[in-house]
């Protein structure tokens, strides 16, 4: 940055100067009175500012361009209820690596600690992100901005959090300058920890590989497919995992997840060797760590505290994803095993499962043949971003993913809310790549003000709601396990109607009722001009995924 030109800026224009110089291009927000000096930053600074409806949504929309993209975004927001609202999808950000660089407005120092508007002690943040910095002076704000973001970038990447006190930032000072920080590359694997790895996966039979959203995060799908075919082993992903090999390729084996069956399971307990790379094996993916993993683990991960979490390995690396399996295939001899075999067994199996609720209902259709429907009507190119809750977990099992960055899920923070904000994060991220959203009508009902925010940015996301009127995973279990009636949490009695609630707000409503309507109807919808809302009806007393892919 340049010392001359800050020494005429105010404290609002160096940050934000500062914003797009570290790569900020776009910025998600809810304007207020203390924010101003930076919108009107922004607006000169090609910077695209994005005003969301509500605070819940704007960390979910960075974290959607953040996860397409790999770069993050920006959110800027008022000081307390606007920083506390954002803290969902801070966390959310945080539990699966993602950058972002959250801007909050700070309580001025001299009224901190005196209850003034909105003020929310600034450490409340700090198990929510990577780092929280509260800048101390002006001068010192674009600095801090700058080193903000290279620390969101830095593997392990993550939100980091800078708060900025609002009476700095009209002050016209000379701004710290932030100097270059040396290049820091990935981290490489130990030469010795590679050597013990790649002599224990050599003498596999039936090795396994694993594959986690740091390899998403290290841009590595290309290298966990070229070490996949070298190996002739199959790939099971974590959810967040899911799409780092497209899912029609021969050695996909399936997502380890709540819905996990036994046959995919059974292609990682079964293995007499196990590759686990860029996965922290957190307890949701797990089953609370319910798999009989193999002795001879070789477990790749960037976080120590990672490392005999769960399960502890015979060999654990500390590096990144990508440099580590390019690695393993330069030193392992080509595998010859059953690898194509095993996976596309446990991929029939599950077929078999989800094929068996197929035309078994009377009326509505299931998820699976609703999804199975809405991903013959979806470029396999698109960009799917998918929300929380019980319907997520059916996405998992029954809707392929085809590539690294075109699948958007939560991870073991699982907040509902999130599909329709991040398909906006990563429509303003790829403006030239389709989007598509995919989220039940519980979850729509948490971010349902974000469709206007599709129709005032003219933001062209299809947007389809599986529509069965009740929080189905919480009913379910409260029949099975606690003897409630049927759809103890439904609203049958009071239906929303998304089509015409998506039509009030200038969003183009679509509906099918039946299977058969299901791919003309989205085929349609994405044809439109603008956004469009298509509401699938669904049955609310279909098995949840939970239960019945794992019986």
């Amino acid at each position: 940055m340049d010392d001359s030109s800050d020494a005429a800026a105010t404290v609002g224009e160096a940050v934000v100067a500062a914003m797009a110089e570290a790569g900020i291009d776009a910025a998600f927000g809810i304007p207020g009175k203390q924010t101003l000096p930076l919108n009107e930053a922004m607006a000169s600074n090609d910077i695209r500012y994005v005003v969301a409806r509500h605070e819940t949504a704007v960390s979910h929309q960075a974290w959607g361009y953040a996860e397409t993209t790999g770069r993050p975004a920006a959110t800027v927001v008022i000081p307390g209820p606007g920083d506390l609202n954002a803290a969902n999808g801070l966390k959310n950000a945080h539990n699966d690596c993602t950058p972002l660089f959250h801007l909050a407005v700070e309580t001025a120092p001299e009224v901190r600690g005196g209850d003034g508007i909105h003020e929310t002690p600034p450490e409340v943040y700090d198990e929510l992100v990577k780092a929280n910095y509260t800048v101390a002076s002006p001068a010192s704000a674009a600095a801090t901005v700058t080193e903000a973001v290279e620390e969101a970038t830095t593997h392990p990447k993550g939100p980091v959090r800078v708060g900025i006190p609002k009476t700095f930032l009209g002050q016209t000072v000379a701004s710290a300058a932030a100097g270059a920080r040396d290049e820091r590359g990935p981290k490489q694997p130990a030469s010795d920890a590679l050597a013990r790895a790649s002599a224990l996966l050599a003498d596999a039979t039936r090795p396994a590989l694993l594959a986690g959203g740091g390899v998403r995060a290290s841009d590595a799908a290309g290298s966990l497919e070229a070490l996949a075919d070298h190996l002739n082993a199959p790939v099971v992903t974590t959810y967040k995992g899911k799409g780092t090999l497209a899912e029609d390729h021969p050695l996909s084996a399936g997502v380890l997840c709540g819905g996990t069956s036994p046959a995919v399971a059974s292609v990682l307990e079964d293995a007499d060797a196990l590759l686990a790379v860029g996965t922290d094996f957190d307890a949701v993916a797990t089953g609370e760590w319910g798999y009989d993993l193999p002795d001879r683990l070789v477990h790749v991960t960037y976080h120590a505290s990672d490392i005999g979490t769960g399960y502890d390995p015979a060999v654990g690396i500390l590096a990144d994803a990508d440099a580590t399996l390019r690695a393993l295939r330069e030193s392992l001899p080509a595998g010859d095993g059953d690898g194509e075999r095993r996976a596309q067994d446990a991929r029939a199996a599950d077929r078999a499962r989800l094929d068996a609720l197929v035309d078994t209902h009377d009326g509505n259709p299931t998820s699976v043949e609703a999804l199975r429907a809405v991903r013959e009507a979806v470029p396999r190119e698109a960009t799917v971003a998918v929300d929380a809750g019980g319907f997520r977990i059916w996405a998992l099992v029954a809707f392929p993913a085809y590539g690294p960055r075109r699948y958007v899920n939560p991870g073991s923070w699982a907040t509902m809310g999130t599909g329709l904000p991040s398909a906006i994060g990563a429509t303003v991220a790829n403006p030239d790549r389709e989007v598509v959203a995919l989220t039940g009508d519980g979850g729509l009902m948490m971010c349902l003000h974000e469709l206007h925010t599709l129709a005032a940015e003219s933001l062209e996301v299809t947007v389809v709601v599986f529509r069965n009127d009740d929080y189905a995973i919480i009913s379910e279990e409260a029949t099975r396990s606690y003897g409630l009636k049927e759809v103890a949490y439904g609203w049958g009695d009071t239906p929303v109607e998304f089509t015409a609630l998506a039509e009030s707000m200038g969003v183009a409503g679509y509906s099918a009722h039946a299977v058969d309507e299901i791919p003309a109807t989205v085929s349609e919808a994405r044809a439109s001009d603008g956004p469009a809302l298509v509401e699938v009806r669904t049955d609310p007393t279909e098995p949840q995924a939970s239960e019945w892919m794992r019986r």
